[in-house]
């Protein structure tokens, strides 16, 4: 069934959710840019949009989404990305929104909105797990973004500095873009704009710190969720400045043969990302850091400095990680410690967690971004053989998430109490093979893992 709505950009048609009585508007373009421009949010379209089919995924590597280029990276690709179709482009400035049939202006729902992970380099905003999210039918509506990743999302250039005033962070803005578009919009799905939750996961959570560091997002949103990375950024600072930087993106222009910012404009975009690679590898920067940097606009000052001075967003939070992520006790200590400077600045409460449920169907334990089938309500999009348990502990993790869009607090009716983190001793909220409750991690464990365990798709 497709329902047609008015919006203050014009009519759109959205169509049948994966659940009863749940709408899915998708691929609605929010901005336009082209490359290396920053992003202009859509005010207006003509006609009825057609909002029924998933817009493009930013463009990636092609090992990213084909398990057949590199058997040893498919992990991700069988988990989240198989026998399903994409598109991948430039153009790829699109959101899907999931609210309910009978949602209208006055419903004035919570909303939350998502950034996908995949190290600023993958993944999209509509993969397997992101398809229908439950939190709907609780209340809430869903918001999933496509943003500018890789080179076409973080370019830094003297040229691009002195014709748009500065440079670098354009998959940032995009976001920002979105998160604009959505406040002038979501009234008409049947959400409140002034009482929206960022959350992401992995780059994704990068980004959510990102968005609450910069003075650019002061009002825009009302809490945040940051999951398997951001907090501190201790070990992801954002520390180096556009002009640190020239250095590199001048050897990728070089690398393909350009003289001029109109021809490198040009460059295929593999092309593009393979010169990019390459000089990274030259200049030993090769493996995961952060492609933001300090731009003096986004980011006027470091990340550290930002939140060593305490001017990062006064909200309520969530933040936790998973037993078996990548980098598992880096990682809690980033989470925990952002607990512990908000409490210690004097700002609202934030909860911890640990996701450490085993997950059936292979012996990979509580992977990095395992956590999303449950976050999302949707593990009969997966393969796995998920048992009882899995289904309590979805519906718990989404009762958590959902009461927090709705109130700044996790807890709830029917809920184990969840207490607030703001000191290193305090226990956090584990869900996992032992249900749910309220302990310290064992941070040795977490370490041992580190050591012995090698991480899915590495």
């Amino acid at each position: 069934m497709n329902r047609t709505i008015n919006t203050p950009c014009g009519k759109i048609k959205g169509t049948a959710g994966r659940q009863p009585g749940v709408i899915a508007f998708k691929g609605v373009r929010y901005a336009t840019a082209g490359r290396w421009e920053y992003p202009q949010v859509i005010k207006q379209w003509d006609g009825i949009y057609d909002a029924t089919r998933y817009g493009n995924c930013s463009f990636q590597p092609r090992a990213f989404y084909n398990e057949a280029e590199m058997p040893e990276k498919a992990f991700y690709y069988n988990e989240f990305r198989k026998d399903e179709v994409y598109t991948y482009s430039e153009d790829c400035l699109f959101l899907n929104v999931w609210t309910t049939e009978t949602a209208d202006e006055n419903s004035k729902l919570p909303v939350i909105f998502y950034i996908h992970g995949g190290g600023f380099n993958g993944g999209c905003g509509h993969e397997k797990h992101f398809d229908g999210p439950v939190w709907r039918t609780k209340g809430v509506v869903a918001v999933t973004i496509n943003y500018r990743m890789g080179p076409l999302g973080f370019a830094c250039l003297e040229e691009l500095a002195k014709e748009s005033g500065h440079t670098g962070n354009y998959g940032i803005f995009d976001q920002i873009a979105a998160l604009q578009w959505v406040r002038e919009n979501i009234s008409a799905f049947g959400g409140d704009p002034d009482n929206i939750t960022i959350m992401g996961q992995s780059a994704g959570a990068m980004s959510v710190s990102s968005l609450c560091l910069t003075p650019l997002t002061n009002g825009m949103f009302a809490k945040a969720v940051m999951s398997s990375a951001g907090g501190t950024g201790e070990y992801f600072p954002v520390k180096a400045t556009a002009e640190e930087l020239y250095p590199l993106w001048n050897m990728v222009m070089v690398d393909c043969g350009c003289e001029t910012l109109r021809q490198f404009r040009q460059v295929p975009p593999q092309q593009l990302w393979d010169a990019w690679k390459a000089a990274q590898a030259k200049m030993g920067k090769a493996g995961f850091s952060t492609p933001l940097c300090v731009d003096g606009v986004l980011y006027p000052k470091s990340s550290p400095e930002i939140i060593a001075e305490g001017s990062f967003k006064n909200i309520p939070y969530m933040i936790g990680s998973t037993t078996h992520d990548i980098i598992s006790p880096m990682l809690f200590k980033m989470m925990k410690d952002w607990c512990v400077i908000q409490a210690d600045q004097g700002k609202q409460d934030s909860w911890c967690w640990m996701f450490d449920r085993m997950l059936p169907g292979d012996n990979n334990g509580a992977w990095h971004s395992s956590d999303l089938w449950y976050w999302f309500g949707t593990l009969d999009n997966c393969w796995r053989p998920f048992e009882k348990l899995d289904y309590q502990l979805s519906d718990t993790m989404t009762d958590y998430l959902c009461n927090f869009a709705k109130n700044g607090n996790p807890n709830g009716d029917n809920l184990p109490e969840w207490t607030a983190t703001k000191t290193q001793a305090d226990p956090v909220l584990h869900w996992g093979d032992a249900g749910v409750r309220m302990e310290q991690p064992d941070i040795e464990k977490l370490e041992e893992i580190f050591r012995t365990v090698k991480p899915v798709g590495e």
